[in-house]
Formats: structure tokens, sequence, C-alpha cells
């Protein structure tokens, strides 16, 4: 059966036509796009400040954490450099000793070549030691011969004795009185002199070196 269709239904339907190729479609709009905010020029200045202000800040830290660094290794040379110096003051100062000692010895043993009666003067002084009579003097054969020919009167009459021993070096003495002995022998007097100053050099030993 065909259905009959009135005139004011067709008011209803929208007539169909083709578009022409030159009509512009619509664009709906993007919610997602409409979102996006482009920079302005005071957002850019903005970023390019902080950006060099981070760039400056790090290079500050760096610059600083170096100059540590050289200022600990400057540090350190400069500790070195005094340890050094010390080191050679003290060299220099005990090399300065060790020859002021030599020069010592040196006219100590002149002075008892040269002028060998200077046995005399130690005999006296190491007696005034002792107030023992009879005491028995040790010297070396040499010096014994000048303390007999110079006070071997005054010795006989204060009951002493001069003995020989070739073992004590010239201008030397030990003497023994009333059970107390006396070392005046060369080697022990440079031993408390050297010993006064805080030092030790043993006069045998350099006697020997320079034999």
């Amino acid at each position: 059966m065909s259905a009959v269709i009135l005139k004011q239904d067709m008011s209803a339907y929208q007539r169909w036509e083709l578009g022409g190729f030159d009509q512009h479609k619509t664009a709906q709009p993007n919610s997602n796009a409409a979102a996006i905010e482009l920079p302005t020029a005071s957002d850019i200045e903005r970023i390019h400040h902080d950006a060099h202000k981070q760039g400056f800040d790090a290079g500050y830290e760096e610059g600083t954490a170096r100059a540590r660094i050289e200022a600990l290794r400057l540090n350190t040379m400069v500790e070195q450099l005094e340890g050094a110096l010390t080191e050679f003051d003290q060299k220099v100062a005990e090399q300065l000793l060790a020859l002021a000692l030599e020069i010592a010895r040196q006219v100590v043993r002149q002075a008892v070549a040269v002028k060998p009666t200077v046995i005399l003067d130690a005999v006296r002084d190491t007696l005034l030691q002792l107030p023992y009579l009879h005491a028995t003097i040790y010297l070396h054969p040499e010096d014994a011969s000048l303390v007999r020919l110079y006070l071997g009167d005054q010795l006989g009459h204060a009951g002493h004795r001069l003995l020989e021993d070739a073992s004590i070096t010239r201008g030397g003495l030990r003497i023994e009185a009333g059970g107390t002995h006396v070392d005046a022998t060369l080697e022990t007097r440079w031993k408390r002199v050297i010993e006064s100053i805080g030092t030790n050099s043993d006069w045998v030993e350099a006697a020997a070196e320079n034999t």
C-alpha cells in the first residue's frame, strides 16, 4: 500500500544539495590548542636572566672550589718549604758546630804540642781538688819528665808520687788519693765540655781520624 505524503510534512525535511568545492569546512575549536599560551617578551627576558644567573652561580662555585684547591696546594708548598729551610738550617748549624769542635780539638792539641808545660797547670789545678796527701799522679811519660823537672821537689815534699802511663794522652792525667779517683785526661775533660753544650763528640775518635 502506497503512503500519501502530505505537503505540510515535506517541510519537515531539508533538501539535500551537493555543495561546491570552493566552500570551506568550518573547523571545530580544539580545546587543547586553546590551552597553549606563547611566552611573552617579559617571560623570555626572565628565562634568559634566570639561565644567566644559574650559569654565573655554577661558574662562581666552580671558581671558588678551584681557588680553595689552589690555596690548599700553595699552603702545602709553603709548609714544605719551611720544613726544608728548617732542616737546612739545622744541618748547617750541626756542620758549623762540628767544625767549631774540630777547630777546638786542633787548638788544644797544638797548644799541648807547642807548649807542653801546660801540664804543670793541669797538675796544680787537679791537686787543689784533693785535700789528701800522698796522691799518686799518672802521666804520659813525656809529661812526667816535665813535671819532675819543674814540680818534682814540690810534689816530693807533699808526699805525692809520679807514675808514667803511656795510655794517657799528653796534656792529661789521673790522680788517686785516699780512695778518690780524679780523671783529668783530655778525653774526659773534653767529654764534659761537649756534654755541657748538649752534643756528643769523642776525642779519641776525632784524634784517630786526624792522625
